[in-house]
């Protein structure tokens, strides 16, 4: 598996002032989506989230998104390692992602720019 880079995960009550200031401090352009009744923008680095509570509460449990060139081979290394998934993988926006338990428990998402077959 191939790991690209990590994504920090935030939670905001108002996402468009939050989203002005990581624009400004990165100088990158949100890409902005919305799943499951969940606002998302991210940008450069960092990926903002706003929505009900009750939906934020289960991606709060995602400790952070590991990008990685392939959601397949990431699952394949991941299940061969021992780790439990969840999720996935499924399409998204932008390319596909699992989320996958750990052997120590810590849960990530993993996610690909790679269309959906």
């Amino acid at each position: 598996m191939e790991i690209l880079g990590t994504t920090l995960r935030i939670y905001v009550d108002d996402l468009d002032p939050s989203v002005a200031f990581y624009e400004g401090l990165t100088g990158s352009e949100a890409l902005r989506f919305e799943r499951g009744g969940v606002r998302v923008a991210a940008v450069g680095c960092f990926l903002l989230m706003s929505g009900p509570e009750a939906e934020l509460e289960v991606l709060r449990k995602v400790t952070a998104t590991i990008a990685v060139a392939d959601v397949d081979a990431a699952h394949k290394a991941l299940t061969e390692g021992g780790a439990r998934v969840l999720a996935g993988p499924v399409a998204t926006p932008v390319g596909r992602n699992l989320i996958a338990v750990h052997p120590d428990g810590a849960v990530f998402e993993y996610a690909d720019r790679r269309p959906s077959a």
